[in-house]
């Protein structure tokens, strides 16, 4: 795995060992920042069930303003930390060690507001909900805030719509998808 574009390009990333974690593969992240490279220059990033932090470092690698990585395991919150500090990328990141709800709670009474907040929770878990539900009450997305969730082929989200957000579209992939919504009100 390695960081595909920017200031960081082709730098290698370490991966959090085990099956804890399921790093997003290059194909997939290239995918994805080709569909955000508008929004992520300059952006605040939030990189909810980071892993290894490859989502959130590509986002800073590619110009973005600040990064906030929340990972509840502690070997892959040490994996981070030591990825950001080999691409020299940490200056402008921040790691907490903790539940995605939690982070967002604390992160909204901080007063932040994100213009990218990617996800990829553990696949069927359901973890989801809780977050987007926390997100809103938190109030860290504004109007043009990008949603994204990397989720299972299957999974449905037509429940996100009755918690107040919209779904723009799905990049579907082989065996998983990107989910990308806003809450309702704003537009992206």
């Amino acid at each position: 795995m390695r960081v595909i574009a920017g200031s960081a390009r082709s730098m290698p990333l370490k991966t959090v060992p085990g099956l804890d974690t399921r790093p997003t593969t290059d194909r997939i992240k290239e995918t994805l920042f080709n569909i955000l490279q508008s929004d992520v220059p300059g952006c605040v990033f939030l990189d909810l069930f980071s892993g290894s932090g490859a989502i959130g470092i590509e986002a800073l690698s590619r110009g973005a303003k600040e990064a906030v990585f929340v990972e509840k395991a502690r070997n892959a919150a040490t994996c981070i930390r030591e990825n950001l500090k080999f691409t020299r990328l940490e200056d402008r990141a921040l790691v907490m060690e903790g539940d995605c709800v939690w982070a967002v709670e604390q992160l909204g009474s901080q007063g932040k507001i994100f213009d990218c907040i990617f996800m990829d929770p553990p696949y069927r878990s359901g973890q989801e909900k809780a977050v987007l539900a926390a997100v809103k009450a938190a109030g860290i997305a504004g109007k043009e805030t990008r949603i994204i969730i990397e989720a299972a082929l299957n999974s449905d989200y037509a429940w996100a719509e009755e918690m107040g957000y919209q779904i723009d579209r799905e990049k579907r992939y082989k065996t998983n998808k990107h989910v990308f919504m806003h809450l309702e009100g704003g537009s992206v």
